[in-house]
């Protein structure tokens, strides 16, 4: 029997590594995959060893507070590699962690298959040269990101972006209108705070006061916040209403809202890839600890932080970091992409956004490349 370990540490990774199991078990019903993970790993079929909700951390200054408990997780995972001998190790994203898993895996003979790899494109590129070293196949979800690893000397293949194949609308134009509440002769904004209780504090009041003056010259225009699962409905309920302006809050089905929207206010990350894949553009707005941001500023080696930039290699969405992040300058912004003229020239940079995630069926070839890797070792 092939046994899977895999190790995803934060929800978007946790969704990943989901749909990765999920596709290896309509493969083979009979593998076992096993590691860290969540809800979405669990209800595909995968057995959590270690849940996200005690290990998910981001940031220089935050990932030392918690270095105790991720040396002792690494350990225990040293004792499930030995005890349950897996024939590959899976890493999902959570590249300051999964690195050293790898480093691991590698010392005990046991393959390894990076998925959503460090992004060594965006720091400096003898990372690359150093997962090359200790892992035995790149998945790369980034053409550009191929191009690095390649050049690392890595064994490495373009998959193309799985959320190419996630982000699908489900319901029907007139069905999307009525979820949202959007109506024909009003503009519908997204606010999007985020999937972290610190994006929250740090993020959501600024976007809502930016929301008041975007009202104060568009007044035609309402807001919708899609609310992420992580996030209590109390908290979002409150901070709406200490800022006098009017949110309506949904649950699930984003991407239907994505695809009748006219425009997102998003802290950066995921959410800011998945809404140009429904030809949303947003202002991508994030703010951070000082001294995390003093660090990245160091050592970052790219002049983008939002996604959608990242892969077209040039600004297409405008960003708005630290103290660039201030309700006037986000107002601006979204009413600026609101007008004709720059909002079809942003419908059109974020097609080829699109274009360049490759073609559909990523998930499906990292399953494929997973139990070959797995299937040499035996």
């Amino acid at each position: 029997m092939t046994k899977i370990l895999i190790s995803a540490g934060e929800v978007s990774g946790d969704l990943h590594a989901a749909a990765v199991t999920a596709a290896i078990k309509k493969i083979d019903p009979t593998v076992e995959v096993f590691g860290m993970g969540g809800d979405a790993l669990r209800d595909a079929g995968g057995e959590v060893l270690f849940d996200i909700k005690d290990h998910g951390v981001m940031g220089f200054v935050e990932v030392v507070k918690k270095l105790p408990n991720l040396f002792k997780l690494r350990d225990d995972f040293a004792k499930v590699m030995d005890e349950r001998q897996p024939d590959c190790l899976v890493t999902v994203d959570y590249p300051g962690f999964n690195m050293k898993l790898a480093k691991l895996a590698h010392e005990k003979g046991i393959p390894v298959v990076s998925y959503i790899a460090p992004s060594a494109w965006a720091w400096h590129k003898s990372r690359a040269k150093n997962v090359a070293k200790i892992v035995d196949k790149v998945a790369s979800i980034f053409p550009f990101e191929y191009d690095v690893y390649k050049e690392a000397g890595a064994n490495v293949e373009f998959v193309g972006h799985p959320l190419v194949d996630i982000v699908r609308p489900k319901m029907t134009e007139a069905e999307a209108n009525t979820f949202a509440g959007k109506q024909d002769d009003r503009k519908l904004i997204l606010i999007i705070p985020g999937s972290r209780l610190m994006e929250i504090e740090k993020m959501l009041p600024t976007l809502l006061e930016a929301a008041k003056l975007i009202k104060k010259q568009l007044p035609e225009v309402d807001f919708v916040m899609p609310r992420a699962g992580s996030i209590p409905l109390q908290m979002l309920e409150e901070k709406i209403k200490v800022s006098g302006i009017s949110v309506k809050i949904t649950e699930g089905n984003n991407y239907d809202l994505f695809s009748v929207a006219d425009l997102a206010l998003a802290t950066s990350g995921t959410v800011t890839l998945e809404a140009a894949l429904c030809g949303l553009g947003s202002v991508i707005v994030y703010r951070t600890n000082p001294l995390t941001y003093f660090i990245a500023k160091l050592v970052v080696n790219i002049p983008h932080i939002g996604l959608p930039n990242i892969v077209a290699g040039k600004s297409v969405l405008p960003e708005l970091i630290q103290d660039d992040f201030t309700p006037e300058k986000v107002a601006k912004e979204a009413i600026s992409l609101l007008e004709r003229e720059r909002n079809a020239k942003m419908k059109e940079d974020l097609a080829y956004v699109k274009e360049r995630l490759g073609k559909p069926g990523a998930v499906g070839r990292v399953a494929e490349l997973v139990l070959k890797i797995a299937g040499e070792k035996k």
